[in-house]
């Protein structure tokens, strides 16, 4: 650099990509994007399952029996079919594409996602989960569902807006800290507006879209540091992407099986009250069986 030269500007970080890992949820396989080795969060998204396309008959759908959250936001999006939400609170409330699930767990809350038998088709969407911060996660429970969101157009497509705002459109869906999760419907290549002091994650359900020339298919899932205002999507495939975005989180997070904790010991009183079925995550009202859950690691590893 030649003397008296003001040092080169940094560009943002280049993308990085990598493949979901697949799992077993109520029977159906999924996409795990998040979480992964060296990457737990994007803003407070700390989990997001990528389900179906799969079969639903009248043998088969996707069950999962009541269930204990703590410390999150559990956030469904489907793309095609139905799904049956029950919680401990009592809800009770069917999801259609285009509709908004956000479950708050706070200190305790059970749920269950059943068939709902009256759907036989496809069924396809996706689960997120956003952890919250010490300010309101030992809060109350809550329930809400949103049978319409905002959209907004983007060159090449069309913007529907989850959480946060997105090019002038805003959800009323419950943010406990500063997020975007939207979904992309893309026919051709766009520039869509980010916040440059939110880090992002982009996840394709379905199509082919590349960035930075690393192109992202259903299965993988790439993350894009602070410090862009934007991001152009090479549209290679008629695309669906979730764009999930928030500033960096507060704090660690701790998470084993459905919670999300800051300790061992908070993960240990909530195992201890999910097993002996105290009064702490309530009861819902399903058909289905109780997912019982194996003690955490470290206690099976000390004999505990």
């Amino acid at each position: 650099m030649p003397d008296g030269g003001d040092p080169p500007l940094a560009g943002p970080a280049p993308i990085e990509v990598t493949d979901s890992h697949q799992a077993t949820v109520g029977g159906a396989t999924v996409r795990r994007a998040l979480p992964r080795r060296g990457r737990r969060t994007v803003g407070a998204w700390c989990f997001a399952d990528h389900f179906g396309p799969a079969a639903v008959t009248e043998n088969a759908g996707m069950d999962v029996g009541p269930h204990p959250h703590m410390g999150l936001h559990t956030v469904t999006w489907l793309v095609e079919g139905q799904l049956l939400h029950r919680d401990s609170l009592g809800s009770e409330q069917v999801i259609r594409p285009g509709q908004l699930n956000l479950m708050t767990a706070g200190a305790g809350i059970a749920h269950a996602e059943e068939a709902t038998g009256q759907h036989l088709g496809t069924l396809q969407g996706i689960q997120l989960w956003v952890a919250q911060p010490d300010a309101v996660r030992f809060g109350s429970a809550a329930f809400e569902h949103h049978g319409a969101l905002p959209q907004v157009e983007v060159d090449g497509g069309v913007a529907t807006v989850l959480i946060g705002e997105l090019g002038g459109a805003r959800s009323t869906a419950r943010a406990d800290t500063p997020l975007i999760g939207a979904e992309l419907l893309l026919r051709s290549s766009t520039t869509v507006p980010l916040q440059a002091g939110f880090e992002h994650a982009l996840v394709v359900l379905d199509g082919a879209v590349a960035v930075d020339g690393q192109p992202l298919v259903p299965g993988r899932v790439g993350v894009l540091g602070l410090g862009r205002d934007e991001v152009v999507l090479d549209v290679r495939e008629r695309a669906r992407v979730m764009l999930l975005g928030g500033e960096p989180f507060e704090s660690p997070i701790l998470m084993w099986w459905n919670y999300v904790a800051r300790s061992r010991e908070e993960i240990d009183a909530a195992h201890a009250s999910w097993s002996q079925q105290d009064d702490r995550f309530g009861r819902v009202r399903s058909r289905l069986p109780l997912i019982p859950a194996a003690p955490p690691f470290w206690q099976a590893a000390s004999g505990e």
